[in-house]
């Protein structure tokens, strides 16, 4: 069985974890090593727990904490070439560099580095495979190419970004420059996007969906859940929504989260 949570999603901090009975992988890590102190408990976890840290792109929300928690933690960063040439890694003990699109096994659990589109040195997403089960974490992509829509197709479990409503983005108060990045093709996805994206897998659409890295600014639970709310009940999936303040409890593609963050 593989597990999946977050304890905190979104643009002040980004941080996912996949377990297996006996691996804890954490994905990024966007807060401090004290805040990453007081967030564990809630999912029964000690930092010590953490076996590895994976980091998708360099990033302030998601790389600021790795090198000190994955110190704390006494664990190994993987990490891309153009990641860790970003300098954002220097401090780090131990970093086991990736290729992009390379599969790789951290204890029991298998994964695979999945090229993305988005504006970093060399980013990639993860799909993690363990037992029959696989859990694809998919955030920060400007668009959903046909290499993404192959690998993350057939997941039992996804947390997928539904970053921004373009209405409410071009509304907004961001300035013109930051608002055609974040909806540029190396920015993030849309709610339109991901949508398309669920809709178009072929190989069999997940038991649970997560909506993460969903913006404060420029997007909203209400319009998320409106946009999947139909689909999830034809589709007979189960939707959870990640925040920036709790993310989600612990979920497993067969059994009901212990609790479902939606505020």
């Amino acid at each position: 069985m593989l597990r999946l949570a977050s304890l905190g999603s979104g643009s002040k901090g980004n941080a996912t974890l996949v377990a297996s009975q006996d691996t804890v992988v954490l994905i990024d890590c966007g807060f401090g090593v004290r805040e990453m102190m007081a967030r564990l408990p809630r999912l029964g976890l000690e930092v010590t727990d953490i076996d590895a840290v994976l980091v998708t792109h360099e990033h302030s929300d998601h790389i600021a904490g790795v090198s000190a928690v994955a110190k704390a933690a006494s664990a190994p960063i993987y990490a891309t070439h153009g990641t860790r040439q970003s300098g954002k890694l220097d401090s780090a003990r131990s970093v086991v560099e990736i290729e992009s699109d390379s599969r790789f096994a951290v204890g029991d659990i298998e994964v695979s580095a999945v090229t993305v589109p988005h504006d970093a040195r060399q980013p990639v997403q993860y799909r993690f495979f363990h037992n029959g089960v696989a859990v694809g974490v998919l955030t920060d992509l400007g668009c959903v190419s046909a290499h993404v829509q192959k690998a993350f197709s057939g997941c039992d479990m996804l947390l997928l970004e539904f970053n921004h409503d373009l209405d409410m983005l071009r509304r907004g108060p961001y300035p013109a420059t930051l608002k055609r990045r974040v909806a540029g093709n190396y920015g993030h996805l849309n709610n339109d996007q991901a949508m398309t994206m669920l809709m178009s897998m072929t190989s069999g659409t997940p038991n649970i969906v997560v909506a993460g890295h969903i913006s404060e600014q420029n997007n909203s639970l209400e319009a998320v859940s409106e946009r999947l709310g139909d689909w999830s009940k034809a589709s007979q999936t189960q939707v959870i929504y990640a925040t920036q303040s709790q993310g989600f409890d612990w979920i497993s593609s067969d059994t009901a989260p212990l609790s479902v963050n939606v505020a």
